[in-house]
């Protein structure tokens, strides 16, 4: 796991881990890794660099950091639902520490936990950027897959937002 919550400060409840997603859901690595290697749709799906997603080649290239991680931390000042399908929230917007704030969707492996994210509430979550097949990105830069791969929340809230 990466995210380290004995550091945060503050009681935290992991809610998703993508390794406990892709257990239920095989087919999801199935189709990702097919689209990879699917020649004929070149500017479709991840590249593969850092292996296959879901692969052991991918996992061990996330535990030892060579795949680009994105940490984001923050607290919550507003959950709702993104989109037109939404019947439960299922993103936030959080207050980062110097001061922006950032969207995020919520994860969880759990429905029962999507409650557990609420205003006041501080957030950690880790994303992995998997280059897709489609480069370079519109800024020139490289163009990546940004993929959830855990999210926690504290128990309870840690900052009243009168405080702000």
């Amino acid at each position: 796991m990466l995210l380290n919550l004995e550091k945060s400060g503050v009681p935290m409840k992991r809610i998703y881990l993508l390794s406990e997603e892709l257990k239920n859901d095989p087919e999801q690595i199935a189709l990702a890794q097919a689209l990879t290697m699917n020649t004929s749709r070149p500017t479709l799906g991840l590249k593969g660099t850092y292996g296959l997603f879901g692969s052991h080649e991918w996992w061990e290239n996330i535990e030892q950091h060579k795949i680009p991680l994105l940490f984001v931390s923050g607290i919550v000042l507003r959950v709702y639902i993104a989109g037109q399908d939404g019947y439960e929230n299922n993103t936030v917007d959080l207050l980062m520490e110097d001061g922006s704030v950032r969207d995020a969707g919520i994860y969880v492996n759990d429905n029962r936990d999507i409650p557990l994210v609420r205003v006041g509430c501080r957030v950690e979550l880790v994303y992995v950027l998997d280059e897709l097949k489609k480069q370079p990105a519109p800024n020139g830069g490289v163009n990546y897959s940004k993929i959830a791969l855990e999210m926690a929340v504290s128990s309870q809230p840690v900052e009243t937002l009168s405080a702000r």
